[in-house]
C-alpha cells in the first residue's frame, strides 16, 4: 500500500474554515482523479508547531498510481490550495509504503 501524506499546519484562526473546504472541495478533487482508493484526515494532537496541524493521507494500491497523480495533477491542486489560503498555512508531503 502506498500512502501519500500531506501535512498541513494551519493558522488557528482559520482552521475550521480550511477543514470544511478540504472536506467539501479539495479532497473530492484529489479523489476524483481516480488514483487513490481512500483517504484519512488526522489531527496531530501533540504538534510542537503554532497553529493546528493536520495530516491528510491518501491510499493507493501501487506506486504507479501515485506517480501518475504526481505527474498529472499534484502541482495544479497544490497551487489551488496555496492560493486559497495564502500565508495561512504550511504544507509538506511525504510518500510512504506499508511494510508487511
Amino acid at each position: 500500500m502506498i500512502i501519500y501524506n500531506e501535512t498541513i499546519i494551519v493558522d488557528e484562526a482559520i482552521h475550521k474554515q480550511w477543514l470544511s473546504w478540504m472536506q467539501s472541495e479539495y479532497i473530492p478533487m484529489v479523489m476524483n482523479t481516480g488514483y487513490f482508493k481512500s483517504y484519512n484526515i488526522l489531527n496531530v494532537i501533540d504538534s510542537p508547531n503554532d497553529g493546528v496541524t493536520y495530516c491528510i493521507q491518501y491510499l493507493a494500491d501501487k506506486l504507479e498510481n501515485f506517480k501518475q497523480f504526481n505527474d498529472k495533477h499534484l502541482q495544479a491542486l497544490q497551487a489551488i490550495h496555496q492560493q486559497r489560503f495564502e500565508n495561512q498555512l504550511v504544507l509538506f508531503n511525504t510518500l510512504m509504503q506499508t511494510v508487511h
